[in-house]
């Protein structure tokens, strides 16, 4: 009793050895030696070294040695461990620990906020706040230390999530003593995101806004090393980070990739904390060379047993519910370095739960061990301090019943900076052994106490004519235990109390009830020590789940489709050149070109299709199309939005690109919306089913640019609230034009002085683009008088404009547009649907088309580029086009209008091999795609698809009765609820109103 007394006063006065020496003591002072000496433990010193039946000194925050043949010097308290383990505590990379929760954002529609609140000289935009430190929020919370510190872990670095440019963070140990001392440093790292938080200032709105805002940070905190004409805090502090490492919390893995170029872009190699969807991309991210903070934020299944309920569950949830537990392993397996966070979880109590589950999907548990500590230390620069257990580093480490990461597993004891947290009573006498019984009115019997303390497998021999072989369960109460077990002769129970009455040897003793209930008097006497039989431990199969497909949705494969060389025999070719239609004529494609066309073509190696009765085109192309765009189509807080961009937000997960290669469309040109004057960067990309975000886009072609007029750049039906943003009228649209070209002008000028520090403006160099025709101008249009309106500006500042889309009133502008080379974009025949185009007429395309404006057919809808052949055949109903005519207003037209028709738009040796073989004639309502080539690989295929649709009701029944196998075993489980598709147009305003609002 005097030895556990002194053993826990010593213990306990570790803290005050940790006193600040800075700080006075308020009566005397208390210094004790705080030595210990922790014998015959199996201390995992790392993840690939266990020193069995060891010795760690610890001589108060530190280690002092660890081995075997350790001389224990003279003044050390002596603990003996008996075979349980010592691991280093967990050390957790990214935490809110010990800082105010950031406000919740409602987002009830834009704030219309341009210029930031806060007082002082600090940047314009509030979602770029680097000037913020932890350090200066940091506090201590005894119980959210106490509860982490019970899950194993001692260390956290503490994140502010709030904002594009969050400031930096701090690191503290999770020791009770005081603010000051916990804090190891003070400014660990410099965080980011593309989430702008709190920040009042409206704008980004968008994904790319946010991109496009990190982007021209750093340009303008280059910048401002070298001028002196202001004085700003927020990129003079974003200056002083740089030489931090550099941690971005991204919502999932294509953020990753986001994330990454912009790392490319400044010199930057990020560490990476996901959403842990990560496996979905996995060769993309290992290509990131990054290292990587992953949750086990691991989704919930669903309650499918309503069979109504199941159709609220898209195959994606339901195969990332399967997939995420397998995230860990598939980055172990990738060699990619990455550490273990607990935080996003619902619950810290699901931490264990979840880790296990991850190793039960593949993950080792030395990477588990490793991605606790070694590598967070790592990532942290702790290395010297913590992360394993050996010599001089902190005394921060755990005592287990055994392997930290089986079920069973009791962390009984954490020590931070030496300070001792008791978590579970720990079981210093082991009581494994065989013991011979005497039990009143029994003959002697043998009791057996094996398994594991706090699991202890125990069973009952006795022979003679009482013969018993019994199985027993034993709870233990510290020295209190008791045993429960049933016989056949008398049928009944058998319950015995007793308590430890000595140590050495150990023997128990106590009362019972035997069958008949009669009280009994009874004692074990330790005979023999227990005796492991250690087994050959298998690994644990890996538990069983579907593949990982691309996209990860429905109709995504396992394998790409690859290029073949094919050989379409007789078919009725469309070439849109001037050999026009022909008829019975093969095409040969090859190395994802059409190699040849003629009669009588030679197969050779080549799959050959039947194409008798069967019409080839060229592929489809879309030129104003709003699919595979992600978070945001618009970013419309600005009048002038040119610095963003399409590009960083491509969506390879849309359904529609598999919708539309259906169709036969081939080609789409992505554009930003038409919520302001000038507005985004476009891109155009081939609808390369399942690959990733870059291998999406066309590649070699010339740029391109959203600008609009109307009703949507002057607010006039955003609703109440939105008269703040310039322009409010038509005439200040105008004025915008003007003022911005005027402004690229002297911006390109002033750029050419040499010596001149002038700032990099992103919004600018795409204007300069323009006028450099290195960028060119589609635009949004309707009404004449702002269509004539526009030109003339070009013509005043010297741009030129490349596409008017929309351009409903047309007809009435033709000529002019001929005159300047300027392309008309158009639908075939939507009308009345708001005043604007109260005048369009369905013949507008027929009309521009005559006058000589090169005139194509767009969708702006994810619906309609479904059956643009169909739109183009209506030019033959209205206003008799000849159909070869008809066609090429989706084909070669707008490869003209986006100068890429010396690839694709036509059937030509030597052009890309996007084709597409229809069941008729393309013009007809009853033509089907039946197969879709896309640089000669078929992304689609009429008969396969019939076979996938087969499959996925396999898939989707499976996963079905998955779930519900989970929620049979206890799993939780969450509701169902139907997921609402964005399905994006011009528009489109995130957080304003309803994504389908208004048509155009």
């Amino acid at each position: 009793m005097k030895r556990t007394i002194l053993f826990c006063a010593l213990l306990f006065s570790v803290s005050g050895l940790l006193a600040q020496e800075t700080y006075p003591v308020n009566g005397s002072y208390d210094v004790r030696p705080g030595l210990i000496a922790f014998t015959n433990a199996n201390i995992v010193v790392n993840a690939d070294k266990t020193i069995d039946n060891g010795v760690m000194l610890v001589n108060r925050q530190k280690i002092e040695s660890v081995g075997t043949a350790t001389k224990i010097p003279k003044g050390y308290l002596i603990v003996d461990l008996k075979g349980k383990f010592i691991y280093p505590t967990l050390i957790d990379a990214f935490s809110t620990y010990g800082l105010p929760e950031v406000p919740r954002v409602e987002n009830a529609g834009r704030q219309q906020v341009f210029l930031s609140k806060k007082k002082g000289p600090y940047n314009w935009n509030e979602a770029i706040r680097p000037e913020v430190k932890a350090r200066s929020m940091f506090s201590m919370n005894e119980k959210k230390a106490e509860d982490l510190r019970k899950m194993g872990f001692g260390t956290v670095q503490s994140v502010i999530r709030d904002g594009i440019a969050r400031g930096t963070s701090l690191i503290s140990t999770l020791n009770s003593s005081s603010d000051n001392e916990v804090v190891l440093n003070g400014e660990s790292a410099a965080h980011y995101s593309f989430d702008k938080g709190t920040a009042s200032t409206d704008y980004p709105q968008s994904l790319m806004g946010a991109i496009a805002l990190l982007r021209q940070t750093y340009y303008d905190a280059a910048w401002y090393k070298n001028q002196k004409s202001e004085y700003n805090i927020s990129l003079e502090e974003f200056n002083k980070l740089q030489s931090l490492p550099q941690i971005f919390e991204v919502a999932d893995v294509y953020d990753v990739l986001r994330a990454d170029k912009i790392g490319d872009e400044f010199g930057k190699q990020y560490i990476f904390k996901t959403g842990g969807n990560d496996f979905l991309r996995i060769k993309e991210v290992k290509a990131t060379n990054g290292s990587f903070i992953i949750p086990l934020n691991f989704p919930k299944a669903f309650d499918v047993e309503d069979a109504a309920d199941t159709r609220n569950v898209t195959l994606t949830q339901m195969k990332l519910w399967e997939l995420a537990p397998g995230n860990p392993a598939a980055m172990e397996k990738a060699g990619i370095t990455f550490a273990i966070t607990a935080s996003d979880l619902e619950k810290t109590a699901d931490f264990w739960t979840n880790l296990r589950l991850a190793i039960d999907n593949g993950l080792s548990e030395k990477q588990a061990l490793r991605s606790l500590t070694e590598i967070p230390a790592q990532m942290l620069g702790l290395t010297e301090r913590m992360g394993t257990l050996e010599k001089g580093k902190l005394a921060n480490f755990m005592i287990t019943s055994g392997n930290l990461f089986q079920k069973d597993n009791i962390i009984y004891e954490n020590y931070t900076q030496g300070e001792r947290l008791v978590v579970s009573k720990m079981d210093v006498t082991d009581l494994r052994g065989n013991y011979t019984m005497a039990m009143e009115g029994s003959s002697p019997s043998v009791l057996k106490i094996g398994g594991k303390p706090g699991s202890y497998d125990v069973s009952l021999e006795r022979k003679g004519t009482d013969s018993l072989k019994a199985k027993v369960t034993m709870v233990r109460n510290g020295d209190l235990v008791n045993f429960y077990y049933n016989t056949t002769k008398p049928a009944g129970s058998i319950r015995l109390n007793g308590y430890v009455h000595a140590v050495n040897p150990i023997i128990f003793k106590g009362t019972g009830l035997n069958a008949s209930g009669s009280s009994i008097n009874w004692t074990a006497t330790f005979a023999e020590p227990f005796k492991e039989v250690l087994k050959s431990e298998e690994p644990k199969p890996v538990l069983a789940t579907g593949p990982v497909t691309y996209p990860f949705l429905a109709f995504g494969y396992t394998e790409a489709p690859v290029q073949e060389t094919v050989l379409f025999k007789n078919a009725t070719v469309w070439t849109n050149e001037k050999e026009g239609k022909l008829l019975n004529t093969d095409v040969l494609i090859d190395n994802g070109k059409i190699k040849s066309i003629g009669k009588n073509l030679s197969a050779g190696k080549a799959k050959v299709i039947d194409a008798t009765g069967k019409h080839l085109t060229a592929g489809i192309i879309d030129e104003h199309s709003h699919i595979a765009a992600e978070r945001g189509i618009n970013e419309g807080t600005q009048a002038v939005t040119s610095e963003v961009r399409i590009a960083d937000v491509i969506d390879s997960e849309d359904i529609n690109i598999y919708r539309q290669l259906a169709g036969g469309v081939t080609t789409s040109h992505i554009l930003h919306g038409s919520a302001n004057p000038i507005g985004g960067q476009s891109q155009l990309i081939k609808l390369r089913w399942g690959k990733s975000p870059e291998e999406l886009k066309f590649g070699g072609n010339d740029g391109f640019i959203k600008f609009a007029l109307g009703e949507n750049v002057k607010q006039s039906n955003w609703g109440e609230g939105n008269n703040i943003r310039f322009p409010q009228t038509r005439m200040g649209v105008e004025q915008v034009f003007v003022d911005a070209f005027t402004r690229a002008k002297e911006y390109k000028a002033a750029r050419t002085v040499k010596g001149n520090n002038v700032r990099r403006d992103l919004e600018l160099d795409a204007l300069v683009e323009i006028l450099e025709n290195r960028r060119f101008i589609t635009c949004h249009s309707y009404v004449q008088s702002e269509i004539n309106m526009l030109m003339h500006v070009a013509d005043s500042m010297g741009f030129k404009i490349n596409t008017f889309t929309h351009i409903l009133e047309g007809y009435k502008v033709a000529d002019k547009m001929a005159e300047r080379g300027i392309a008309g974009s158009t639908f075939s025949d939507w009308w009345a649907y708001k005043n604007e185009v109260a005048e369009a007429i369905p013949y507008n395309g027929v009309l521009m088309s005559k006058v000589g404006v090169l005139t194509g057919f767009n969708s702006d809808d994810a619906e309609m580029a479904r059956r643009l052949n169909q739109e183009a055949g209506k030019a033959v109903k209205y206003g008799g086009m000849p159909q070869e005519e008809a066609l090429k207003l989706v084909t070669l037209n707008p490869a003209k209008m986006m100068h890429i028709d010396d690839r694709v738009g036509s059937i030509k040796a030597g052009k890309d091999a996007d084709l597409v073989l229809w069941s008729d004639n393309p013009l007809s309502v009853y033509a089907r795609a039946e197969k879709t080539f896309v640089d000669g690989i078929a992304y689609w295929d009429f008969e396969k698809d019939e076979i996938k649709q087969q499959e996925l009701v396999k898939e989707q029944a499976r996963l079905v009765q998955k779930m519900m196998d989970a929620k049979g075993k206890g799993a939780l489980v969450q509701r169902p609820s139907p997921e609402k598709p964005t399905l994006y147009n011009c528009e489109s305003i995130e957080g304003v109103y309803e994504e389908n609002h208004a048509q155009h």
